[in-house]
Order: C-alpha cells, then structure tokens, then sequence
C-alpha cells in the first residue's frame, strides 16, 4: 500500500510531485521537467481548482514558490490546515494511502489592496502595448500613445502614474502643429480619446495599480524556514470582473518575470510556477503581434526556470502556437452539446500521446468528479502514454478562509509594511506643473520632440548612451520610447549584452537612489510585453 508519506517524500528523493492514481499506478510530474508548461482544462465543476491546489501543494513541499490568481476565492484555503471530511479520506483510502491535513506558507495579494498587499506597476513599466491593449486603442491611438512615451522619455519626464500620462498627452496636444513632421500626424481627437479611457480605468481603481512602490518580483520568490515555498495568492473575485484589466495585468507580469529572470536552462526544479485561471482572458480578442509576443515569451522564459500553466475550460481558448508548448496536461470532463464542444473534444483527445488501451475521446465525456485523463513528460521531455487517473485530495482547506485569517495571514507576511503606503514620487506630472509655475516658454525649455540637454537630462543616461553608442552604433526605428542616451540599448537587449544592459540598469538605479532612480534604470532594458522590442 503506498502511504501518503511516503508518496510525499518522493518529492525530496525522486524530484517528482505526486498528482494521482491509474489504477495501481502512481502518477507523477518531474520536477525537473515541470519548467516544461502545462495545462489544466475541464468544464465547470469537474474539478479543474482542486488539480490546481493539488499540484501547487507539491510544488511547495518541493521549495517551489508558486504564484495563482484566485478568481473564485476558494484558492486561499491552501493557507489554512485541512479537514478530514469523509469524501476526502475516502478517496485517499481508495488510492491506498491515508489523508494527512496540512497547510502551506502563502502570501496574499490584491490589485485593490483589500484582501491582501497591494500590487503595483508604473506606467513606463507596462509599456504602450499593453497600456493600448488595456485601454482598447486602435492602431491610430496607439501610435498616439507611443509617441506620448517617446516624448516623455526625451524630455526627462518619467511616467508612474495616469496623471502622469495624462500630463504629457495635454503637452503634445497643444504642439500636435509641431510634432506631425518629426512624428507624423497627432490628432486632437485621438488625444481626447485616450483622455477618456484613462478615465475610464480610472473609475475601474487604475490610480491603485499605476503608481508606487512598484513590485518587486524577488518577493514572490521565498521560502519558509522549513523550505517550504511560498504561494503567492492573488484575490481577483473583484479584478475578474473587469476581464481586460485582469488579463492585461497578468500578461505584464509574465513579460516581467522574463526580462528579470537570468538564463538557468534546465535547472532540477523550477525557480517559480505560474498558473493563469481563465486563460482564455489572456488571449480575447488580443491583435496578432501581442500573441507573437505571448508565444514567444512562453516559449523562452522556460529556460529561466519558470512554469506557466492554463487553467481554461476548453482547450480551443488557448492559440495553437501556445498549446504546442504545454508538456504537462490535466484534462477534466467536457461536455459535448454544442458543434464547438464536440470539436473541442476531438481537439483535447488528439493532443495527447495515444494509449492503445483508452478511446480517449470517449472518455474525455465520461470522466467524474475528480476524474481526469493526465499525460507528464518523462524521460527526455517525451509525454507518457494519455491515463485515465484519480486525483489525489489535497491537504490543505477545500474553500475560503475567514476575514480573520485573511487578515492575520497578511499581519504575519514577510512583506508586510513594504507596500501598503503608496508612495508619489516627483515625476512627470510635477515637473510640468512647475514649468506652467514658473512661466517656462518655448525659448526656454526644450520643445517636444527635442531631446533635453546634457545638464538637464543627461548626466549618467548620456554617458550610457555615448558608450554603448560607440560599440553597437544607434538606431532609432519608429515607435521607440527611449531617451536619447537610452535608444542605443534598445538593441541589445535580445542577445548577451541584454545581461550587460541590465546590471548597468541595476547600477544605475543604485547610483540615482530611490525609486525613481530605479524607474530610469528599468526604462533602459523595458519588458518584451511593455514595446521595447516591438518591429
């Protein structure tokens, strides 16, 4: 009989995270192998969540910090001690070992700040082709956007927050006549339209997320002092609700976590796993360089020893050229009523490796409650034969915690304090209300289009500019936001001098001080997802 310890310590000795049973055969996903992407994918109710807190108790036993959105609230009870209901060391018994409550060390996160710590991001590091996305621009306003982000950068005027962005979109507004023979025509209209959607997100709680202190991904990345990593929860019960928001978020967090990351290749166990609930928001109604980027994010930042893994309802939401690069499937219960499910049914069954013994197609419609046709990649990255398993209960709380747990989780967190106070930092907004102040004119302040002077704005940034001018050459292809120090680097941020790039970015945010200095430091090497590298 296998005992759950057992199938626990396998974790530390074989480098494996039990999952389930197929008949008396035990189920498993490598470790090693786990950086290879997964999916997780069933209709409503069949169990999809359960699977979810399953494999992220593994990972945590393992030393893996996890990160997961909590769409429906329920995720959470992972932080709490389990209870022995009768359904659960039932189904423990029948897979043969006996159920062990346990919890897991978490940390909650809340875009609003309510029901965990805040989450923040700037302006500049969201990029204008989220910001775009975000906002649902077309490709006019968006060229709008960006030229508001070059500007910006080439007259020193750091962008954090939306009163920031709003504040240089009035400045090209008033010189749209000087700026249409540099940049090309900048319509008052499609200013104003930007101007309402800021609004817009502004109502939603944008002046939440778009401001400081900006997060700092190396706090997802912990461990308890049993070894135990993290799982980072994010509350979006309410987030949810503006899907757009939600999927636009996650996205720059994944591009975040791939520019930061360095290069591990294949490392005995992931640094961090990712799982993405309601994939399908990720990828509506996204235009085709987006998802060019999507792919190629989720392609390359497996060799940064990070695992993405969907959680989707039916495997047709997520793009062909993402699902080819999921190794780890978990495939619930579909139901076929409509042409679209039935093709969605085909489509999961012929994804995976055919096992002569199962017609999987069939079973995909037959499985239970908890039931799920599971194939992992083993050996050399090839996936095991398709297995109609049982999955085993997880340990921790099956549903909520209470408000007074919430609230005593996030006053024993090891972030606590860290970002709760929003910070307003002198940016973009400040420095042009002192030039109306001080009554700064056209002959006396450089006019829009125009990089700034050495005094004013090059300092440190220029002398980059100068030296990596002098080794890669400069060029400054349309739709760049950088400063004139900054465009050269934009560059080489694809190959090794991307890693020579950022710890100059890294030093010079230490030398500049703050979190404002650190904001310029970013600017240099910006996310793939936030437009640096768009062609």
């Amino acid at each position: 009989m296998l005992q759950r310890g057992d199938a626990m310590s396998a974790v530390e000795q074989d480098g494996k995270i039990f999952v389930g049973k197929s008949g008396d055969k035990a189920e498993y996903l490598t470790l090693k192998l786990a950086n290879r992407h997964g999916l997780i994918s069933g209709a409503t109710g069949t169990g999809k969540t359960v699977t979810l807190q399953v494999l992220a108790e593994g990972f945590s036993r393992a030393g893996v910090p996890v990160f997961a959105a909590d769409v429906k609230g329920d995720l959470s009870g992972i932080s709490a001690t389990g209870e022995p209901k009768d359904f659960l060391v039932k189904r423990a018994k029948d897979m043969g070992f006996d159920y062990e409550p346990d919890r897991f060390p978490a940390m909650l996160w809340d875009l609003f700040g309510v029901q965990g710590h805040p989450i923040r991001a700037t302006i500049s590091e969201m990029g204008p082709l989220l910001l775009s996305r975000l906002l649902d621009l077309n490709d006019v306003q968006e060229g709008v956007l960006n030229i508001a982000f070059r500007i910006a950068d080439e007259q020193g005027l750091i962008l954090l927050d939306l009163k920031d962005l709003r504040a240089v979109l009035s400045l090209i507004a008033d010189h749209a006549a000087e700026l249409t023979t540099q940049y090309g025509n900048v319509s008052k209209a499609s200013v104003g339209t930007i101007q309402r959607q800021l609004l817009v997100l502004e109502n939603q709680g944008g002046t939440k997320f778009f401001s400081e202190p900006a997060l700092a991904l190396s706090d997802f990345m912990r461990t308890d002092r049993e070894g135990r990593g993290y799982v980072n929860i994010l509350a979006a019960d309410k987030l949810i609700e503006n899907p757009r928001l939600y999927g636009t978020f996650l996205l720059w967090l994944l591009s975040e976590l791939f520019e930061q990351m360095p290069e591990l290749g294949d490392p005995e166990k992931p640094k961090l796993v990712f799982f993405f609930d309601e994939a399908h928001l990720l990828f509506n109604d996204a235009p085709k360089p987006l998802l060019d980027k999507i792919e190629q994010v989720v392609r390359l930042i497996r060799s940064k020893g990070v695992g993405v893994y969907f959680i989707t309802q039916n495997p047709l939401d997520v793009p062909d050229t993402v699902l080819a690069q999921m190794g780890n499937r978990v495939q619930h219960a579909l139901r076929a009523f409509t042409p679209r499910d039935q093709k969605a049914v085909k489509a999961a069954a012929e994804t995976f490796r055919a096992n002569p013994k199962l017609d999987t197609a069939k079973i995909i419609m037959e499985l239970g409650k908890g039931e799920a046709l599971v194939s992992f990649l083993e050996g050399n990255g090839i996936p095991s034969l398709v297995e109609r398993a049982m999955i085993c209960p997880p340990t921790a709380r099956l549903g909520v915690i209470t408000p007074e747990e919430r609230k005593a989780i996030i006053q024993a967190s090891p972030v606590k304090g860290k970002y709760e106070q929003q910070i307003d930092s002198e940016s973009a907004y400040e420095v042009l209300q002192q030039r109306l102040k001080d009554g700064t004119t056209a002959a006396t302040a450089p006019a829009p289009g125009q990089p700034q002077p050495a005094s004013a704005g090059g300092g440190i940034l220029g002398g980059i500019g100068g030296f990596l001018g002098g080794i890669f050459g400069s060029s400054t292809p349309r739709g760049t936001r950088l400063s004139t120090g900054q465009l050269v680097a934009r560059e080489v941020t694809r190959s090794i001098a991307n890693r020579v790039a950022g710890q100059i970015a890294a030093d010079l945010g230490k030398s500049l001080g703050g979190k404002t200095g650190g904001t310029i430091g970013r600017a240099i090497v910006r996310g793939t997802l936030g437009g640096m590298m768009r062609r």
